[in-house]
């Protein structure tokens, strides 16, 4: 078997058909899907069961709820194929997406990890999608720095050889839990590539993480970004990190500012030529002038 896909499944009874569905319906058809019901308490529990009816390729976990993390992990040990995949059960993928991604898993067989293109709050207003162009990446630093890995760590759009799982597994308890999770694997130096081709669908959602996070959540965010860094021997005061700093600086400030904590991030000085807009232009300016501290505390009056 190629594919294994692995969906947590939990209070989703309004759009787990629509994801069930547009797996079911891809033109690759080399796969298995493992539905994982994470103690629902509504009748997704009974929809898994009803698909897996229809099709010997759908199998179904019920376990008692352990959140996403324990889900995936549950999929995790039960999966079968030679890569692993990972969709949310409130998100859907374009039909033709698996067939363009393992096109090019047969055609580069040393490639471990590959990403494709993904569409953020599918469906708000604040909709907007991240392409990619066909790359492969030398090394796991470059693919986090360059790439830009770090501002899209998502699980979800990306296909993995399955043995990269065999000695990580997603934080349980933790939030941002992919942050947590994937430069633990990349710290392994797989190879990993980029296409152009396929579609994740990753749709708004009013109760998720990312819209109602807490000042202790985004505290874990920039835990995770800290580890990260650590992980993956990034230089801080490097020029090739100026990006990244600039976001994680971001996580920092809404830390301060919600936690009443001073920083944790590392002081340095950002050329003015990575701000993007006004607003930032403003705030390298104040940090480079002032420092961190005092750019936290400002932020913290404000």
């Amino acid at each position: 078997m190629k594919l294994s896909i692995i969906v947590p499944v939990y209070r989703v009874s309004g759009t787990l058909r629509r994801c069930v569905d547009s797996i079911v319906s891809q033109t690759f058809k080399d796969w298995e899907l493992i539905l994982v019901d994470d103690g629902s308490p509504d009748d997704c529990g009974t929809i898994c069961d009803e698909y897996a009816g229809k099709d010997d390729r759908i199998r179904v976990i019920h376990k008692a709820n352990g959140g996403l993390s324990d889900a995936r992990n549950a999929g995790l040990k039960a999966a079968q194929g030679e890569f692993v995949t990972f969709v949310d059960s409130d998100d859907y993928i374009r039909q033709d997406t698996y067939e363009h991604v393992m096109k090019f898993a047969d055609e580069e067989d040393e490639l471990e990890i590959i990403e494709y293109p993904i569409t953020v709050h599918a469906g708000h207003a604040s909709e907007y999608e991240l392409k990619f162009d066909n790359i492969i990446y030398p090394d796991s630093h470059t693919y986090w720095l360059e790439g830009q890995a770090y501002a899209h760590s998502y699980a979800c759009n990306k296909v993995f050889r399955r043995y990269l799982f065999l000695i990580t597994e997603f934080p349980k308890g933790y939030k941002f839990e992919d942050v947590w999770t994937l430069p633990q694997i990349l710290k392994h130096e797989p190879i990993v590539m980029t296409i152009a081709e396929g579609m994740y669908y990753y749709c708004w959602n009013e109760e998720s993480i990312t819209v109602k996070a807490s000042g202790s959540d985004l505290k874990q965010l920039l835990d995770a970004h800290i580890e990260a860094a650590k992980t993956l021997k990034v230089d801080w005061q490097s020029e090739d990190a100026a990006l990244y700093y600039l976001h994680v600086l971001n996580i920092q400030l809404d830390v301060c500012k919600r936690c009443k904590t001073a920083p944790i991030l590392p002081a340095r000085k950002l050329p003015s030529a990575v701000a993007r807009n006004a607003h930032e232009r403003i705030k390298i300016f104040i940090l480079n002038t002032l420092g961190i501290r005092m750019l936290c505390k400002l932020k913290q009056w404000l």
